[in-house]
Formats: structure tokens, C-alpha cells, sequence
């Protein structure tokens, strides 16, 4: 089994973020400068579709005033018998009050499909077919618009190379009688007809959009400030937390170190003199008191042993001074005492302070699994450092493990490997666990010098 656990260089902080309040500012910019943007194609899109439904209400409103004010009053009785002079008469009215830009086309339609009047006359009196869905609009009230079908027989003397569109309006004659009256207009003037409606909108939009970043701008630094002095304060609180936690347990490593193992040595030296004494006054024999005595020095010996370990494990040694490889060594002092082979092998000791630590602290954590779970006969630590690459590697000759295995353990709560991958990801090094039921495990820490 492979276990990878990859972090950042050496030294960073893996959150990523910002470490000045310009970066931020920064990142803050460029994000509402891009809103921003988005925002305003997004109000441009819109006041577009707003200005162009605008001037098709505009063209729905003039074709409403056209029909009513002027088609209207001279659909005759005889306009729609087809006479010649009352046909002039409304031609003379379209063509002073109506046929200009953007209207090029006028039709009166009858509901069975004939063109009762149309500026151009060739269309005067053809009938086509009307359709269910133009007889539906016909009998509506209101004005409707579409882009014209310009492929149509009815349409077949449309100016070509230009999009019409097409309003109907259904009139009723002074007689009583219901027609269709048409207004062809070119889309492209009611699009610049509502072109001019959304740009005079535009200077609004942007100048409120611009205003609206620039004064975010303050307010972001201001909170950018707030936060970088709040993250200020709360390393400094946990610096001090570590600093004060580092100087009790190192309080406590002294008093032990200079107390009780003082005195277990003391003790063991008197234990052992007097065994000496009891064998020169060949008193051994009276009752075993040599022996005891000596016994009594060994297990002294042996628990100021086991005392230096939890030193170690309370305090860890000043690293830049004893070195790695005897810290490493005292580390594994109680599996050498335990029977196991430990063999330690430093090959540089120019590395960063940091660095020593992360790898001290790996290192005990896979020697305290080994200890629990591996029943190894030999372990294997090995640091070396090649070029911007330093790598520890703790490798014993134990029972392994599975997958299962690890996922019982983290699930359990226990450290082991959730503990070494979180060592070395949270000082951005790389961490690799190789493993294999009954073929030991190979735990290797690898950490780019910043």
C-alpha cells in the first residue's frame, strides 16, 4: 500500500491567502473590476432588449395613430367597392402624412384576403389566402408585430436586402366593417430608434457601476486591514501559546532532569556501592543482600532510562546543538532496549531548524508505531540532504499493514498515520508510506529547502 501526502514549499502557509493588505486589495480589484465588467455587458444586453421592445411599442403606437387618425376616417363604402377616386383620396393622405422613414409599405386587407388599398397600387385588389392564425389577429383588439415574410406572394414587391417589420392593426370602417391595416417599417430604423433609447441610459449604468467599485475600494481595505491585523494577532497569541506551552514542558523536563533522575542516579550509585561493600565484607550469604542491592541498582538505572526517553518526548532536544543523529539515537533508545536492531544514519546535519524538527517529530511518531504495532526485529533511519532536498526515511523489517488496517486505525481516533501526514503537510513537505502486509513498512518524509 502507497500513502501520499503532498504540501506546499517549505515554510508557506497552505491557506494561500493574501500576506499583505495590497494583495488583497489586489485580488479585491481585479474581482469587482471583472463583476463589474460582467455587470455592465449584462445592463448593456438588457437595456438593448429593453430599448428594442421599446421601439417596437413605438412602431405598434404610430401604426395605432396612422390606422385610426388618418386610414379610418376614409375606409368608404366605395374604398372598398375598389373606386378609383376614393382609392386617390387615401392615397394622397398616405402618401403626405405616412410613407416616410422607417415606413415604406401601407395594406388595407378584407378578412377573406383581398387588398383593398396598398401604396403600391399593382397590389390593389389581389386577394391571397389568409391563414386561420392572421384571421385570429384580425379579429384582436390592439396592434401586434413580427418580422415580415418577406418570401410571400403578397410581399413580393417588398424593397429587398432590408428586414420589415410588419404591425397589424384591425380597423373598423364607419360602415361597420372589419379590416386589417398593415405598416410595413424597416427593423433597422426601429432598431436605431431604440439604439438611441438604451445609449442615453448607458452613461448611467456605467458611471454607477464605477462609482459603486470605487467606493468599495475603501471599504475593502479597510476590512483587508482588519483581517491582516486580526490574523497578526492571532499568530502572536498562538506563538505566545507555544512559547508559553514550550516553556512548561520545558520547566518540567528540568525539574524531572534535575530532580528525580538526579536522585535515581544518586541512588543507583549508592545501591551499587553498597552492593560492593556487602561482597568485600563477604556478607553475601546472609540473606541475599548483595543481589538485592544490585538488582535494586539495574531497575534504577533502568527507570532513569526510561525517564531520559520521556525527556525527550516531553522536550525534545535543542536539535542545533546535540544534533539530529543523537536526538534521533535517544529517540530510539527504548526500542534499541527492547531487543530491536535500531540503526541511525545522519549524512548531513546543515539543515534548516525547521526542517531538523519536522523530521524529528516524524521520526518519533513512526518509531512509536513501530514500538505498537510492527513487532519489528530491525529499524532503519536514514536522513540525507541532496541539493534543495532533504529526506528522512524510517524503514523496519515489521508485520505491515493493510488499508483496512490504516482506516481501522484513523477511524479508532488513534495518530499514526493521520498524525504523520498532517506533521509534514502542515510544514509543506511530502510524505510517502509504503507498506505491505508481513513485508515491513517505509515511511519517507521529503521537504524542498525553502
Amino acid at each position: 500500500m502507497r500513502v501520499t501526502a503532498r504540501g506546499h514549499r517549505f515554510g508557506r502557509r497552505r491557506t494561500g491567502r493574501p500576506t499583505t493588505v495590497a494583495g488583497a486589495l489586489t485580488q479585491f480589484t481585479i474581482a469587482g473590476t471583472v463583476a463589474t465588467l460582467l455587470l455592465g455587458v449584462a445592463g448593456v444586453y438588457a437595456l438593448q432588449r429593453a430599448g428594442r421592445d421599446q421601439a417596437t411599442e413605438d412602431a405598434k403606437r404610430v401604426t395605432a395613430i396612422v390606422g385610426e387618425g388618418i386610414v379610418r376616417p376614409l375606409l368608404t363604402p366605395e374604398l372598398m367597392r375598389g373606386d378609383p377616386e376614393a382609392i386617390a383620396a387615401l392615397d394622397r393622405r398616405v402618401r403626405q402624412n405616412v410613407m416616410r422613414d422607417p415606413v415604406v409599405r401601407i395594406k388595407v386587407w378584407t378578412l377573406d384576403g383581398r387588398i383593398i388599398y396598398s401604396d403600391e397600387h399593382r397590389l390593389i385588389g389581389q386577394r391571397y389566402p389568409v391563414s386561420d392564425e392572421d384571421r385570429k389577429i384580425t379579429e384582436q383588439q390592439g396592434a401586434e408585430a413580427e418580422l415580415s415574410n418577406l418570401s410571400g406572394p403578397e410581399n413580393r414587391y417588398e424593397p429587398r436586402g432590408d428586414r420589415l417589420l410588419e404591425v397589424y392593426l384591425p380597423l373598423r370602417t364607419p360602415a361597420g366593417d372589419l379590416v386589417r391595416f398593415e405598416s410595413y417599417q424597416r427593423f433597422d430604423s426601429v432598431l436605431a430608434s431604440g439604439r438611441e433609447t438604451w445609449k442615453a441610459f448607458l452613461p448611467a449604468l456605467i458611471g454607477g457601476l464605477v462609482i459603486l467599485q470605487l467606493v468599495q475600494l475603501p471599504l475593502a481595505a479597510r476590512l483587508a486591514r482588519r483581517i491582516e491585523r486580526g490574523r497578526r494577532e492571532r499568530e502572536a497569541l498562538l506563538r505566545r501559546a507555544v512559547d508559553a506551552s514550550d516553556a512548561e514542558r520545558r520547566r518540567i523536563a528540568a525539574d524531572l532532569h534535575d530532580g528525580v533522575v538526579q536522585s535515581l542516579a544518586g541512588v543507583s550509585y549508592s545501591l551499587s556501592a553498597a552492593a560492593d561493600r556487602v561482597a568485600s565484607n563477604g556478607s553475601n550469604g546472609s540473606g541475599g543482600g548483595e543481589e538485592a542491592l544490585r538488582r535494586g541498582a539495574n531497575a534504577t538505572r533502568e527507570s532513569i532510562a526510561e525517564l531520559r526517553t520521556l525527556l525527550v518526548d516531553i522536550y525534545p532536544p535543542n536539535l542545533q546543538s546535540a544534533g539530529l543523529q543523537s536526538a534521533l539515537e535517544d529517540l530510539a533508545a527504548p526500542l534499541s532496549r527492547g531487543g530491536c536492531r535500531v540503526v541511525v544514519d545522519v549524512t548531513t546535519e546543515s539543515m534548516p531548524p525547521g526542517v531538523d524538527a519536522l523530521f524529528f517529530r516524524v521520526a518519533q511518531e513512526a518509531l512509536r508505531n513501530v514500538a505498537k504495532h510492527a513487532e519489528a526485529g530491525q529499524v532503519t533511519i536514514t536522513v540525507e540532504r541532496s541539493g534543495d532536498t532533504a529526506t528522512l526515511v524510517v524503514e523496519d523489517d515489521g508485520k505491515g499493514f493493510d488499508r483496512a488496517a490504516v482506516a481501522d486505525v484513523q477511524r479508532e481516533g488513534h495518530v499514526g498515520v493521520r498524525v504523520l501526514e498532517d506533521l509534514v503537510r502542515d510544514a509543506g513537505g511530502q510524505l510517502t508510506i509504503d507498506s505491505q502486509p508481513g513485508q515491513g513498512t517505509r515511511v519517507r518524509a521529503e521537504v524542498v529547502l525553502a
